[in-house]
C-alpha cells in the first residue's frame, strides 16, 4: 500500500508561491494568498521551516530532510504540503501543476 498524496510528489522541486506572503507567529506562520484572498495556518513551526526551505532544495523530501522531519512524520508532512499546494500557496519550480 502506497502512503504517498497522488497530487503531491515529494520528489519534485517546489516553491513558496510568488504572490504569497509568509508571517511567522509563536504557534508556527500565516501564509496569505494575495492573488486568490485565502489564509492558511501554520501550526507547526517545523513545518514553518520546511517550506521556507523548499526554494533552496532540490525536492520537497530533501526540505523535510532537511529541517529534521524524520522517516515515520514524514507522511504528515507530504499531507500538509499537498494541502498547501492545492491551495496554491506552494508551487512547483518547474512551472507545472
Amino acid at each position: 500500500m502506497s502512503t504517498s498524496s497522488p497530487e503531491f510528489d515529494l520528489d519534485r522541486p517546489w516553491c513558496l508561491a510568488d504572490r504569497v506572503a509568509v508571517r511567522p507567529e509563536p504557534f508556527g506562520a500565516l501564509l496569505y494568498h494575495f492573488g486568490t484572498r485565502r489564509l492558511s495556518f501554520l501550526k507547526d513551526p517545523l513545518l514553518l521551516t520546511v517550506v521556507q526551505g523548499l526554494a533552496e532544495h532540490p525536492s520537497a523530501r530533501s526540505a523535510c530532510e532537511s529541517a529534521g522531519v524524520g522517516a515515520p512524520a514524514l507522511p504528515a508532512y507530504e499531507r500538509a504540503l499537498a494541502a498547501l499546494a492545492g491551495s496554491a500557496m506552494i508551487t512547483t519550480r518547474d512551472g507545472s501543476p
